[in-house]
């Protein structure tokens, strides 16, 4: 569950959005900023950057294990975490593992979990300045700068790339993107298909579909999308579904997500 802890913030949400229109609903990432917060154990397919813009978090993954206490940390994509950003302002970014910007930052990765160096946090930091006033004015600077410099081009499938594109313009129906019509798309086999789709991507087609559902639905809320209004636009069956699903996958529940909108910033790079 996400908890307040201060104030300060702009009182409106912003979005950053720098190409096609479709890239407004499914962006490779998603970045936000805001209070402090606590996340239950979750995982998700994105690599995840979660950082303090002022003092430490502390990031685990599960409540068996000791708490790794940091300024930032990367979290590979499907790992499971908990994250306790109580004390200060926060930024998070969600991103795409099969964008420019995910293969980028997974060559930054160790281990399921890494921190970042001191150093480095500190420049971001100061890259950043002032967390109570940040806007995308500043967010985006920084992500050209500092997790744009080293983009790399992922190892994709041809083939799965193609899958990939109909994916992303089809989020709003189960039936658009059936397994049977993805495998023709590729011109491959089901059983192929399924193959070369979880090489390339990392996990299966289901799992991959429900957690870009799953981004897309807190895009739609993050943008003033109440909770039913966001479980149709990204293809739940109803409010409920999506609560259910995004309690599982990212430690909170869209209500939350919702509550906290008028203090939390968001930029789509």
């Amino acid at each position: 569950m996400l908890d307040e802890q201060s104030d300060g913030v702009p009182k409106s949400a912003t979005m950053l959005v720098n190409a096609a229109p479709c890239a407004l609903l499914w962006p490779a990432a998603m970045i936000v900023w805001g209070p402090g917060f606590v996340s239950a154990k979750h995982k998700h397919h994105s690599v995840q950057l979660v950082m303090a813009l002022e003092g430490s978090l502390r990031i685990r993954s599960g409540p068996s294990l000791r708490w790794i206490e940091c300024g930032a940390a990367l979290v590979k994509a499907d790992a499971a975490h908990e994250v306790d950003a109580s004390g200060a302002q926060f930024l998070l970014a969600f991103v795409d593992p099969e964008s420019d910007l995910g293969a980028a930052l997974i060559e930054s990765l160790s281990e399921d979990i890494t921190p970042i160096n001191d150093d480095r946090v500190a420049s971001w930091r100061r890259q950043l300045g002032d967390p109570t006033s940040l806007t995308s004015a500043r967010v985006e600077p920084w992500v050209r700068k500092s997790l744009l410099s080293n983009r790399r081009t992922p190892r994709l499938h041809p083939k799965v790339a193609r899958v990939l594109e109909v994916i992303r313009e089809g989020l709003g129906s189960y039936q658009r993107l059936s397994l049977k019509r993805m495998a023709a798309i590729a011109g491959l086999s089901e059983s192929r298909f399924m193959h070369i789709f979880t090489e390339s991507v990392g996990v299966p087609l289901r799992p991959y579909i429900l957690w870009l559902r799953v981004q897309r639905a807190c895009g739609e809320m993050m943008r003033g999308a109440t909770v039913t209004q966001a479980a149709h636009r990204s293809g739940f069956a109803d409010a409920a579904h999506l609560s259910r699903t995004v309690r599982r996958m990212m430690g909170t529940t869209p209500r939350d997500l919702v509550h906290r909108r008028p203090a939390t910033r968001v930029a789509f790079p």
